[in-house]
């Protein structure tokens, strides 16, 4: 195969990931807290062809290796998340809360292989499930549990009347006509957010930190004052 049919068939593989991008991204328009992604290239290095017989006359001044530097086309380099505030919908659900700083997400725990991760989302679409022990926790639209400021699953203890979230990010609880904020949502902040990994299901997670070269803590850090309002 010539060398410009190795270059186009290459470039073209490469764009068909990005095609496979933008539908996802397109699947999702309607995804409650979705961010989207996006591809950016960077040309291959195919070889180095020596043709300078005078390599004394031809290194002076030159910082690149001597030679004519083939490529063959062009490689999705990384994917980067693109985490802009979205448009907000009022949706008059009392356990629906959005976000409206960039960057910001809610923490939830994610059980996986015996393993528990906490996992981060935008989605502010919560709601009621039972638990083992009559009680109540407040968990995502897949069933994972949202944490507290404290890191702990919020459950909310049986016999109340009513729960809502209020645009503070506190969970309010009516027993007996009387209305108390038994718990407040954590919301942390993505410092360094290009580092946060996809995992599906709108939730993203932080990567293993020693590949990283940072603490964790300088990558995602707790805010200390929740900024949402209500919506979805």
């Amino acid at each position: 195969m010539s060398r410009m049919g190795i270059q186009a068939a290459t470039t073209m593989r490469e764009l068909q990931q990005k095609l496979d991008l933008i539908g996802h991204n397109v699947a999702n328009a309607n995804t409650t807290g979705y961010k989207t992604q996006m591809a950016n290239f960077s040309s291959l290095l195919y070889q180095n062809i020596d043709n300078f017989s005078d390599e004394e006359a031809n290194s002076v001044g030159r910082v690149t290796p001597l030679g004519i530097r083939q490529g063959a086309g062009a490689k999705v380099g990384h994917t980067n998340n693109n985490f802009t505030q979205g448009a907000l919908i009022t949706t008059e659900r009392p356990l629906d809360l959005a976000l409206t700083e960039d960057r910001q997400f809610f923490e939830v725990a994610v059980t996986e292989n015996g393993e528990t991760e906490t996992r981060f989302t935008r989605d502010g679409s919560f709601y009621l499930q039972p638990t083992e022990t009559g009680d109540t926790a407040l968990v995502t639209s897949n069933g994972h549990a949202v944490l507290d400021q404290f890191g702990e699953a919020i459950i909310i203890i049986k016999g109340f009347d009513d729960v809502a979230l209020d645009a503070s990010g506190q969970v309010v609880v009516e027993r007996g006509g009387v209305t108390n904020a038994e718990a407040a949502l954590s919301v942390v902040e993505a410092i360094r957010p290009q580092f946060l990994e996809q995992t599906g299901q709108n939730l993203f997670r932080l990567p293993d930190v020693t590949e990283t070269g940072f603490e964790a803590n300088e990558i995602i850090g707790q805010v200390a004052e929740v900024n949402v309002a209500v919506g979805s």
